[in-house]
């Protein structure tokens, strides 16, 4: 018998520094602080949502929330989070399980990591 590989599931997460900058512009580091925050809940709250819908194949509300994660993640500069949930939107029209089981579980993961990514700033005081 051979040697077990383990794969370890890894994508290097970037934050768009320059519309995080521009929402600090715009709001003032108290409201970009409190916009920045609310997303995040929501971009929570929906991945989770997201991942139950799909349990429950309910496809109609998962593209709803799906795309509702392109728009909160491309206002936060999650360009990685944003193309994966539009590559779960695609799946989910060609009405491939396997495809949308493969996108929706990289777009959760990408998620996870991009929320980390956020919290681990150091500038971001929460």
């Amino acid at each position: 018998m051979g040697e077990i590989v383990k794969i370890k599931l890894y994508e290097p997460i970037q934050l768009d520094q320059i519309r995080l900058d521009s929402l600090y512009t715009q709001l003032g580091a108290v409201g970009a602080e409190t916009v920045v925050c609310r997303a995040m809940e929501e971009l929570a709250v929906r991945m989770a949502e997201c991942d139950t819908l799909w349990r429950e194949a309910d496809h109609t509300k998962l593209r709803k929330h799906v795309r509702s994660l392109v728009a909160i993640s491309d206002q936060l500069g999650m360009s990685l989070l944003a193309q994966s949930a539009t590559n779960v939107s695609t799946a989910l029209e060609t009405e491939d399980e396997t495809s949308v089981a493969a996108t929706l579980s990289r777009m959760l993961r990408i998620g996870e990591w991009s929320l980390s990514a956020i919290w681990a700033m150091e500038d971001l005081s929460i």
